[in-house]
């Protein structure tokens, strides 16, 4: 997870998109990435990888601190890293078909209800919006998650979150709130991925 606040969203775009053609193709594990800025001018970039180790093998070749010194010009700023071993994915994963994503972070205040409520089975969910495509959640060492909801588009999700679901979705719903804290959500209008291998 990277994220700060940038001054030069354009820039910043041009320095993922170099990443994947010119640092890809040696990045061993790299599966891809959802990454977008949101109304505060906040970058968030969710990278995946096989496995830590991989990512940890990226993270020391010269030429990924090469390019991250020019990188990091682009914000303003302390930036953020977050490395996370717990992930799951929800419903059909993430999509780079998602025309809209929403990033929702915080803090678990309940561990066991937490995990209880996040294996849940979430067929009813799938039915009852088909403006998700999916989306992933991943924890940190501290407690400290984000999840991802890929959307259809931003207009099908907005009109979606204005149904009546049914109770048991609600109940659901409300118990995973309240084994959450300092809940923050990111809506990322124009959310751009990348995926291995592809150009």
């Amino acid at each position: 997870m990277i994220q700060g606040k940038t001054h030069d969203a354009d820039q910043l775009h041009a320095r993922m998109d170099a990443w994947r053609d010119e640092l890809e193709p040696g990045a061993d594990g790299w599966l891809g990435g959802t990454y977008g800025i949101d109304d505060d001018n906040e970058f968030i970039g969710v990278v995946r990888f096989d496995s830590r180790e991989s990512a940890m093998r990226n993270s020391e070749r010269p030429e990924q601190g090469a390019w991250w010194a020019e990188t990091e010009k682009c914000f303003d700023g302390d930036v953020s890293f977050h490395d996370c071993d717990d992930v799951t994915m929800l419903l059909d994963g993430g999509s780079d078909d998602a025309q809209f994503v929403q990033v929702i972070q915080g803090r678990i205040s309940d561990p066991e209800k937490f995990r209880m409520m996040r294996d849940m089975p979430m067929d009813t969910l799938h039915t009852e919006r088909p403006d998700i495509l999916g989306g992933t959640i991943a924890v940190d060492k501290d407690g400290w998650f984000t999840q991802t909801m890929a959307f259809r588009t931003e207009a099908e999700a907005r009109e979606g979150e204005k149904k009546d679901m049914p109770p048991e979705v609600m109940e659901q719903m409300a118990d995973m709130d309240k084994a959450m804290s300092d809940v923050r959500y990111h809506d990322l209008h124009h959310p751009w991925f990348a995926t291995a291998g592809a150009r």
